[in-house]
């Protein structure tokens, strides 16, 4: 018979690091978000010009959202690429002549 071997958990996939998925600041930012929904001042939309948030997964999204933009540790959007945007720019084509 073989040496007995200590029976291993096998970790299936991807390695998980210790540490904080998303920073203090990050946490801040939504707590905020959550408190501007609560008063009824949390707006949607660029430059806060859409209608008045009602939804709680709305505001932490836009809590998130705003804390990545200030360059919290947020993860990724799931399925933005690096250095990608969404929405492609304006094409300046050949304009037509007005008779």
């Amino acid at each position: 018979m073989g040496p007995i071997m200590a029976a291993r958990k096998k970790s299936g996939g991807r390695k998980k690091s210790g540490g904080r998925k998303y920073g203090k600041a990050a946490g801040k930012r939504v707590a905020s978000a959550m408190r501007r929904k609560k008063k009824g001042t949390l707006k949607s939309g660029k430059g806060g010009k859409g209608g008045t948030v009602k939804s709680r997964k709305q505001a932490i999204a836009i809590g998130l959202s705003e804390a990545r933009k200030k360059g919290a540790k947020v993860p990724r959007k799931k399925g933005a690429k690096k250095g990608a945007k969404k929405g492609g720019r304006k094409r300046g084509g050949a304009k037509k002549k007005r008779l």
